[in-house]
């Protein structure tokens, strides 16, 4: 098994992204109790700096509707919001060798921080 390189892996993620896009996805409500769906309008994808087996996304999404929950109330029909996350290669289990959705808030460098940002205002991600 080979691993993709980050570089590999963000084109790989681009050209999903383009063949997937304005394909509606599927969150849980904070109360497990209903759905909300949304709509990716952009993405943009970065390494860090210090390590390159992470991935940071910012994706711009549109929120479509809410399915029940509790939070159904609170959402409004074509809402723009950010969602940030990373990618890593897995390191345990069935993930390991495979690049996997970071499970837990990003931490990030401060320098890859402003570059990331600056990056997904040039490419429109930020509007």
């Amino acid at each position: 098994m080979t691993t993709l390189t980050a570089d590999q892996f963000i084109e790989k993620k681009k050209a999903q992204f383009e063949s997937h896009k304005n394909k509606l996805f599927k969150v849980k409500d904070i109360s497990r109790k209903g759905v909300h769906i949304w709509v990716k309008e952009a993405i943009t994808l970065m390494p860090q700096s210090n390590y390159p087996e992470k991935v940071f996304i910012i994706e711009r999404v549109r929120f479509v509707e809410s399915l029940g929950g509790l939070e159904s109330k609170h959402r409004q029909e074509d809402k723009v919001e950010y969602r940030f996350g990373y990618f890593i290669i897995g390191k345990i289990g069935k993930r390991n060798g495979h690049w996997t959705w970071g499970q837990y808030c990003p931490f990030i460098p401060v320098n890859d921080f402003d570059r990331l940002i600056k990056k997904a205002k040039e490419e429109s991600t930020i509007l």
